[in-house]
């Protein structure tokens, strides 16, 4: 088996494997060239091509990024993250359409046994043996996942969901709920109740015509 699948299947693995280091080295690369240009550089997105499982024709990362793997995460249609986006995708990250991430988000699809003994040790030449194991995070459809959310591995966001400023996402959430805090709970369902086609003014409704119920 290699360290690849058993990441996969839930076992612990070696992050320092040849295998899984040449991987990582190709996301960090590409995702120090695509922070060090320019926001407008044309050249700047299409770099996240080289290194992502899938993503879709149209998204937008403000940047900077940092994925530890990049290929086990997928995103769907029309995404957008802000600024400082961390994802530790040594699971596989599945996101769906119509998301939104604000600034300083992180996804960790990975994790460490408690026990000290069993996280870190050191072989017969001084180098350090860690031990490491993940679980897959899944985020649905038309979700928005407010500044310095963090979302841990195993967890599940369904579609339509809200998740507030700040929130440790540590259980699954079920579709249409507002949910937040520390840890994350679904606090009300999002209702057409919170409309705010009501702040729009006149001159914007052909442009928002795509966005509000007119």
């Amino acid at each position: 088996m290699t360290e690849e699948e058993k990441i996969f299947a839930g076992y612990i693995f070696n992050n320092r494997s040849p295998e899984l280091v040449a991987m990582k080295h190709k996301a960090h690369s590409a995702c120090l060239r695509f922070n060090q240009m320019d926001e407008y550089d044309l050249q700047r997105l299409p770099i996240v091509r080289e290194f992502i499982g899938a993503i879709g024709k149209v998204y937008y990362f403000q940047g900077p990024i940092q994925f530890n793997y990049g290929c086990h995460t997928f995103i769907g249609e029309n995404f957008f993250a802000n600024f400082n986006l961390t994802v530790m995708d040594d699971a596989r990250i599945y996101i769906g359409d119509n998301v939104c991430f604000g600034p300083n988000v992180s996804l960790m699809a990975t994790n460490h046994p408690l026990l000290p003994q069993e996280r870190l040790g050191l072989d017969n030449e001084g180098r350090m043996t860690m031990a490491e194991y993940a679980e897959d995070i899944h985020i649905g459809h038309n979700v928005w996942l407010a500044c310095n959310v963090t979302v841990l591995g195993g967890v599940r966001i369904g579609d339509n969901v809200v998740i507030g400023a700040g929130s440790v996402v540590t259980k699954d959430i079920p579709d249409g709920y507002l949910a937040y805090g520390n840890p994350c709970r679904p606090v009300r369902r999002i209702t057409e109740q919170d409309s705010q086609v009501r702040r729009m003014l006149p001159e914007d409704r052909e442009y928002f015509k795509h966005n509000f119920k007119l």
